[in-house]
């Protein structure tokens, strides 16, 4: 089942993108792993809205990787929007960062990161950290509910009902 969990990262560096797919695989991660380039595509990619309105082809994740420091939106508005959600609060998110400021940990933790990982600078450092990924937050932590919002006419996702629920995350039920 660990393997099948969805995994979103939230991340403006192509740089770092390349390197977490590269130590994903180093580290024997097979969960697919879906890209958005900034804060805003990660609140669209959330509300399945626009581009990302086909859930079978952009699942809802199990676990989320923000960057705090985009463009558009940064990660601490990303993750005070997603807590305020009721489908999406729920949702574990892991801050990975190259900030190491204890305010911005404060930050994360205060809005409710489930944690704060900085992102290590050598590629063995990185591998080592997915793989504590892999075991804690995707073997041993299980996924809570999470769901998307319906779509209203008015056109406002933010309200949702408990017939959206999913089974951890990974396909919405017929409601």
């Amino acid at each position: 089942m660990a393997e099948h969990a969805v995994i979103l990262l939230a991340e403006d560096e192509e740089d770092y993108v390349l390197l977490i797919r590269r130590a994903f695989e180093q580290a024997k991660i097979p969960n697919p792993l879906y890209v958005v380039w900034n804060g805003q595509e990660a609140i669209s990619y959330l509300k399945g809205e626009g581009k990302y309105a086909n859930r079978e082809e952009y699942p809802l994740p199990d676990l989320f990787l923000l960057d705090l420091k985009m463009p558009r939106v940064n990660g601490f508005e990303v993750l005070r929007w997603v807590r305020a959600q009721p489908g999406l609060a729920p949702l574990r998110v892991l801050v990975l960062t190259s900030s190491d400021e204890i305010r911005d940990v404060n930050e994360a933790y205060k809005l409710g990161a489930n944690s704060f990982l900085v992102k290590p600078m050598d590629f063995q450092d990185f591998t080592q950290l997915s793989r504590l990924i892999l075991d804690f937050w995707l073997k041993a932590s299980k996924s809570p509910d999470t769901f998307r919002p319906p779509k209203h006419s008015s056109g406002s996702t933010d309200q949702a009902g408990p017939e959206q629920a999913t089974n951890g995350g990974k396909k919405e039920k017929d409601g």
